[in-house]
């Protein structure tokens, strides 16, 4: 997620297969730590995605609208089959999901509890 809080234009066009290729799951943040090695503010998160994908790590630049406590036990949406991608001294192995907005990056979450794991179509 950038800080760029800029529109970007409309993205080239994708086929269907391509769109489901991409395996969006629901996790529950179990952990967070501040990741002052970051070159940009940024959590250290440990997110629950069920039996079948396991616990992932995340660096997540969310320290303009949320605090440790709130992220805590939060459901999000995330990239789970993403190359994982050493950001200095940590390993992020999924990508959570989020829109920029004027005030930070807001997370993209579901509407109501659903099991860690469920996978967004």
């Amino acid at each position: 997620m950038s800080a760029d809080r800029s529109t970007p234009p409309l993205a080239d066009p994708v086929e269907v297969d391509t769109f489901f290729r991409a395996d969006l799951r629901v996790g529950t943040i179990t952990q967070v730590e501040a990741f002052p090695e970051a070159r940009t503010p940024a959590w250290k998160l440990w997110v629950d995605f069920g039996p079948e994908v396991g616990m992932r790590r995340s660096s997540a630049q969310l320290t303009e609208l949320y605090d440790q406590a709130t992220l805590i036990g939060r459901q999000v949406i995330a990239l789970v089959n993403v190359p994982a991608r050493q950001i200095g001294p940590f390993r992020s192995e999924c990508l959570v999901t989020g829109v920029d907005s004027p005030g930070g990056v807001v997370l993209a979450t579901v509407e109501r509890p659903v099991p860690n794991g469920t996978r967004l179509y």
